[in-house]
């Protein structure tokens, strides 16, 4: 993620990954303010939205990245995953398949995604009765892999926002992390050199 303006807020590429059919377009639009999709178009390519939020007080832009059917093809490749600081990685509740090919997702984010990125796990269409894959399961799935969990319902807008806001508030922290590392291995630098010309100089007086 390139480091934005001083006048601009830190942009956060967030990829919304999982199987076909769990979810992912409708959860991204009712986050983005466009409400439930009854209906929609699997579209190939790769599409994103935007939207702004605070946190402590703080702005930050949410991009968010739309897999749009490519999974189907797997052409999912490094170069998508370039930049991304935060990874929603969903299954569908109601889906045995969805849940069980969540190992080979995280097996894709591993290979191709960098070891800071974020992760929250999202079990959508929490309203449907027709459960398959029960919480304490999923609990232990993320539990063995040291992830969050939020159950979530684009379509009663249950969790759509806090799942988002969850992850936002991951990579803002790890960005203080990272910034407050820098900060830290410039002072190691600046003493270093500050150590180095001292001892220059006493050799040079030495030799006069």
């Amino acid at each position: 993620m390139a480091a934005a303006p001083a006048d601009e807020p830190p942009v956060f590429k967030i990829l919304v990954l999982g199987d076909i059919d769990v979810g992912k377009t409708c959860f991204i639009h009712r986050f983005c303010g466009g409400g439930f999709l009854e209906s929609y178009i699997s579209t190939i390519g790769i599409d994103f939205k935007e939207k702004m939020v605070k946190l402590d007080g703080e702005p930050y832009k949410l991009q968010i990245w739309d897999t749009a059917g490519q999974e189907r093809y797997r052409t999912l490749t490094t170069a998508y995953y370039r930049g991304a600081t935060g990874i929603l990685l969903m299954y569908d509740i109601t889906g045995e398949t969805s849940f069980i090919d969540l190992a080979k997702w995280l097996r894709n984010i591993e290979q191709n995604s960098s070891t800071d990125v974020q992760l929250l796990l999202v079990g959508n269409k929490c309203d449907m009765e027709n459960r398959v894959v029960e919480l304490a399961r999923a609990q232990k799935l993320a539990e063995s892999f040291d992830l969050e969990l939020i159950e979530a319902s684009a379509k009663e807008n249950i969790n759509v926002e806090e799942a988002f806001l969850a992850l936002a508030k991951k990579m803002s922290e790890s960005r203080s992390r990272k910034l407050s590392r820098k900060h830290s291995a410039r002072d190691v630098i600046r003493w270093d050199k500050l150590d180095q010309s001292d001892e220059e100089l006493k050799k040079s007086s030495c030799s006069c």
